[in-house]
C-alpha cells in the first residue's frame, strides 16, 4: 500500500457534473480528490481486504442469528422493547440485504483491523462504483497509469445483479431519502438507475412524505402502496419514530432489512469480540459500563457511542493524549470502548479503507482520508489502483 501523488485530469469537474456527481465539493471543500491515489498489489487486496471481509461478514451474520433470538442481547444492543419483534421477524424471514461497508484501519504491513460495519446506510457508493472507475479508465487512456492497472471494484455490476435477484423484473421499488440533502439524493438517484438496469421500476418518495393508509400500509404521495422500499435512513432512527408503530402492519420489503439494526450498531463490536476473541481482523472491544473488560483493553483506546456517524462524539485516548471528534449529541444509549488502531499516516494524510459487501460477497474497495486521526464527514474520497 502506497500513496502516490498525481496530476488531476484537467476536465474532471466537468466529467463529474456530466455523470451526476454534483457533490464533488461539499460546503466549499473538496470531497473528491484525485491529486493522489493509493496503490496496492493484487495479493494484498485479495488476502488482506477481500478475504477477511467475507469472513467477517459471515461472523456478523452468526451474531445476528443469535441476537435476533435473545431478549438479553436485544437489550444490550439498545433495540427498543416495542420493536424487537420487527427485528426478529425480519431475520426469521431471511429478509434480503443489498449492501454494507466495513471500515478498516490498514497500513499495508499487518492484518486490516475492523473499526466498524456500516451495514445499514453506507454512503460513498456512487463515487466508489462509478467515478473512481471512470478516473482509472481516463488515467490509463491518458498514459498516466500503466495499461495493466486495475481496481478492486465490481460494485456496480454486483448491485445490478443483486437487485435483480431480490425482486422480479418489472417490480415497483420505492426509494426514499432526504430530498433536500444533495449527497443523499444523488446517492439514491444512482441506486434508482441501478434498479432500472436490473429491470425494476424505481419511484422516489421523500422520506418525510411517506404516509400510512387505513390498513396500516405505507404509501407514497400518490397513494400507491409501498411494497418494497430502499430507504437511506437508519434503522436506529426509524425504530424511534412515531411511524414505527406501523412497521408491523406495513408488510413492506425494506432495503436494508430490519435485522441490519443489529450490525449498524457499534454495540455489536464487543459482542463480536467476545465470540471471536483474538481474531486477527478484530480489535478488543468492551462495553464502557464493564470496568473489568475496559481495563483489560489498556490505556490506548477509542470511546464510541452505540450510534454515531462521521466521527461524531468519538474520543481517542492514547495514554495521556486525548482527541475528540465533532460533537453530535450521540451517546444516550451507551458507549463501547475499542482498542486503538490508529489510521496510517502518509505525510499527514490518514486513510480509512472501506470494503464493500453486496449480498454476502466482498466486491469493492474505497478510501477516504482526513488530516486528523478521527475521520469526519468531509473526509476526502481518494481513488486506488492495483498493479
Amino acid at each position: 500500500m502506497e500513496r502516490i501523488t498525481a496530476a488531476e485530469r484537467p476536465d474532471w469537474q466537468a466529467t463529474a457534473e456530466r455523470m451526476g456527481f454534483t457533490f464533488h465539493h461539499l460546503g466549499g471543500e473538496r470531497y473528491w480528490d484525485e491529486r493522489a491515489y493509493y496503490r496496492f498489489t493484487l495479493d494484498e487486496v485479495e488476502e488482506r481486504i477481500e478475504g477477511p471481509s467475507g469472513e467477517l461478514h459471515a461472523m456478523c451474520l452468526d451474531l445476528v442469528a443469535e441476537a435476533a433470538g435473545s431478549e438479553a442481547l436485544m437489550h444490550r444492543l439498545a433495540i427498543p422493547d416495542d420493536h424487537r419483534d420487527v427485528i426478529a421477524r425480519s431475520w426469521a424471514a431471511r429478509a434480503p440485504s443489498l449492501y454494507g461497508r466495513f471500515d478498516f484501519s490498514y497500513d499495508g504491513t499487518g492484518p486490516a483491523k475492523m473499526l466498524e460495519y456500516n451495514a445499514d446506510t453506507p454512503t460513498s457508493i456512487f463515487e466508489t462504483a462509478l467515478f473512481q472507475w471512470q478516473w482509472l479508465e481516463d488515467m490509463i487512456a491518458a498514459g498516466a497509469l500503466p495499461a495493466e492497472a486495475d481496481q478492486y471494484n465490481r460494485l456496480h455490476e454486483a448491485l445490478v445483479a443483486r437487485m435483480g435477484a431480490i425482486l422480479t423484473p418489472g417490480s415497483l421499488l420505492h426509494f426514499a431519502s432526504d430530498a433536500d440533502h444533495p449527497e443523499d439524493r444523488q446517492t439514491v438517484r444512482y441506486l434508482e438507475d441501478v434498479a432500472r438496469q436490473a429491470g425494476l421500476d424505481p419511484e422516489f418518495v421523500a422520506v418525510n412524505r411517506i404516509g400510512v393508509d387505513g390498513d396500516g400500509r405505507f404509501v407514497d404521495e400518490a397513494g400507491t402502496i409501498i411494497a418494497a422500499i430502499f430507504k437511506l435512513y437508519p434503522w436506529e432512527d426509524m425504530l424511534r419514530e412515531p411511524y414505527a408503530a406501523h412497521l408491523t402492519t406495513a408488510r413492506a420489503l425494506f432495503l436494508e432489512p430490519a435485522w441490519k439494526a443489529i450490525l449498524s450498531n457499534k454495540a455489536m463490536l464487543p459482542l463480536l469480540w467476545e465470540r471471536h476473541r483474538g481474531h486477527p481482523n478484530l480489535l478488543p472491544a468492551a462495553f464502557a459500563d464493564d470496568p473489568a473488560a475496559v481495563a483489560a483493553i489498556g490505556p490506548r483506546y477509542a470511546m464510541k457511542p452505540f450510534f454515531s456517524r462521521e466521527g461524531w462524539d468519538i474520543e481517542l485516548v492514547d495514554g495521556g493524549e486525548v482527541q475528540h471528534g465533532p460533537a453530535g449529541g450521540y451517546g444516550e444509549e451507551g458507549y463501547i470502548v475499542q482498542a486503538l488502531a490508529p489510521l496510517p499516516d502518509h505525510d499527514g494524510f490518514r486513510p480509512v479503507v472501506g470494503s464493500w459487501i453486496v449480498g454476502d460477497e466482498a466486491v469493492a474497495m474505497s478510501i477516504r482520508e482526513d488530516d486528523v486521526a478521527i475521520t469526519r464527514d468531509l473526509a476526502r474520497f481518494v481513488p486506488h489502483i492495483i498493479v
